[in-house]
């Protein structure tokens, strides 16, 4: 047995701020042993070392909560995140699409009329003088709104008579012909007849999402559907992927609610797979989101005293969801931002309940993004995860404020939900914000931006330690997936993820979390990246 040992380094076998061993011995892609040098070194004389001459040793970071393969495509599409208004994105757009072929359909993402100074929706006439004629689809910055030009709505049969299918609005001008805006289930008459990604293309889009996440030092993800990227094709290609060993981050993936039947059918149950890709929960969507004031209220939106957002599902289709789900062995996991969206989840969570837990299941609710003070004790007593995304708080607070006014201090309540007993599992939604793992753990511990560091906290009381931010994405993040007996930590028998730090995040203020390099990030005893000098030490030594 090939024995490599890590030493000294300052290793953290759960994440936490005590050092509890000086060095770590590697061995069959699975963590032998993690003590002090010297005991190390009796133990394995024959062992190959590595010095990182005391540079901290974290266990590998779990976003729990990302589009995986929606992020890698995101990295090669049209990137509207910065245009601050309808114009710009319009611009940005046409630059793009004059290097496109003339047949091809121009895609981005990213757009956000929340920050805009008209703080209004885009329309197809401000797209269709950018595309020359191409389709164009631009997705807004939370996923939930396409934007796009009339060539798309030709392609996709979209006219003054097309009703608004169920869970979904077609926009529509004053003379009532479509604007261009599709919400919510109205984004598939469109996308529906996007030319899909080939093959090749997506096991691309894989590998750069996959790069890119290492980076930051995430091992592992649970990657959500939602969009065409992400179903069975992308699966697909992960597949392909791992076949031929290329895949080097371990993978959950979600079924979409639309492949229940299907997957009960074929005996598909949560778990099945292997440490690398594995089977996860069926995502479901209770309703929208805050951006695009679709979220499902209890009370109208402060301002828009009609809307109450949208009903994706309604309580009795998700009462037969997770129903179905249960009984063909099937975890859920169901996306839930409005406190009465959140609450209709918890009841038929709660209906569910005894038959959850004779199968064993771990429910989770996604986003949580607010929740009436009256259920916030619930999660715990029914045992569902809180899977949840820091840095939506920090991003989107000013329109939390503006539609949801005083209702906002329920809003992101990590502390509070940790606090009742609830698990939490943290994650980033890439690419609606960030992966970058160091970003969302600063939003969690000061719910301040990064360049407010003198600003005052939103909401303090909701600030969590950064232990319990990291367990979050460490070990919360495993137990929200079922793997938490090999992976979240650094114990003997856990599966060697890893990764080194250039800094010490606990030894400094805050801040210091936003200048944490990863200079390596080990998957099952593997280096999967590296920088700087480390890449000669760490050399020929892994297996």
């Amino acid at each position: 047995m090939n024995v490599t040992v890590f030493t000294p380094a300052d290793v953290r076998p759960d994440g936490g701020p005590v050092s509890q061993g000086g060095s770590l011995a590697v061995a069959g892609g699975r963590v032998l042993a993690v003590g002090s040098a010297a005991d190390l070194a009796a133990a394995f004389p024959r062992a190959r070392r590595v010095d990182l001459e005391g540079l901290p040793v974290f266990p590998g970071l779990i976003d729990a909560h990302l589009h995986l393969m929606g992020y890698g495509f995101s990295l090669l599409e049209v990137e509207l995140r910065e245009a601050g208004s309808p114009g710009e994105a319009a611009r940005l757009t046409s630059a793009a699409a004059a290097r496109l072929p003339a047949d091809a359909w121009v895609l981005g993402h990213g757009w956000d009329k929340n920050t805009w100074p008209e703080d209004r929706f885009p329309t197809r006439e401000d797209l269709d003088p950018a595309t020359a004629g191409r389709p164009a689809v631009m997705a807004s910055k939370d996923g939930h709104l396409l934007w796009v030009n009339s060539a798309a709505l030709r392609a996709a049969g979209i006219t003054r008579d097309t009703p608004d299918p169920p869970g979904g609005v077609v926009g529509r001008d004053a003379a009532g012909e479509p604007d261009g805006i599709l919400k919510e289930e109205a984004a598939a008459l469109v996308r529906r007849v996007v030319p899909p990604p080939t093959p090749k293309m997506r096991e691309r889009a894989a590998l750069e999402a996959i790069a890119d996440l290492h980076r930051f030092g995430i091992t592992g993800v649970h990657t959500f559907t939602g969009t065409t990227t992400e179903g069975p094709e992308g699966f697909v290609a992960l597949q392909r992927l791992h076949a031929r060993g290329e895949l080097s981050m371990r993978v959950v993936t979600s079924l979409p609610d639309r492949h229940l039947e299907a997957a009960a059918a074929c005996g598909m149950r949560t778990g099945l797979g292997d440490e690398m890709l594995r089977i996860g929960p069926v995502k479901i969507f209770a309703d929208g989101a805050l951006g695009s004031q679709t979220a499902s209220m209890l009370a109208p939106y402060d301002g828009q005293p009609d809307n109450l957002g949208v009903q994706v599902r309604s309580p009795a289709e998700l009462d037969h969801l997770v129903a179905r789900a249960i009984s063909a062995g099937l975890w859920t996991a169901i996306h839930a931002i409005g406190d009465r969206a959140n609450r209709e989840v918890l009841d038929v969570f709660e209906r569910h309940q005894a038959a959850s837990q004779r199968l064993g299941a771990r429910h989770r609710m996604e986003h949580v993004q607010l929740l009436h003070p009256d259920d916030l004790p619930r999660l715990a007593r029914i045992g569902v995860v809180a899977s949840m995304q820091p840095i939506h708080a920090t991003e989107d607070r000013e329109i939390a404020e503006r539609y949801w006014g005083p209702r906002a201090r329920w809003a992101y309540a990590w502390r509070s939900i940790a606090a009742s007993g609830a698990a939490l599992a943290f994650g980033s939604d890439a690419p609606v914000e960030t992966p970058d793992p160091w970003r969302g753990m600063y939003a969690a511990v000061t719910r301040r931006r990064e360049h407010e560091k003198d600003g005052s906290a939103w909401y303090p009381e909701e600030r969590i330690p950064l232990e319990e931010a990291l367990r979050a994405y460490t070990t919360g993040a495993a137990y929200a997936a079922g793997t938490e007996g090999w992976q979240g930590a650094l114990r003997p028998g856990s599966a060697a993820d890893f990764i080194v730090l250039d800094r010490d995040p606990y030894a400094g203020p805050p801040e210091e979390l936003l200048r944490v390099r990863v200079l390596a990030t080990v998957v099952g005893g593997r280096i999967a990246h590296s920088a700087d000098g480390l890449d000669g030490a760490l050399e020929g030594v892994m297996e």
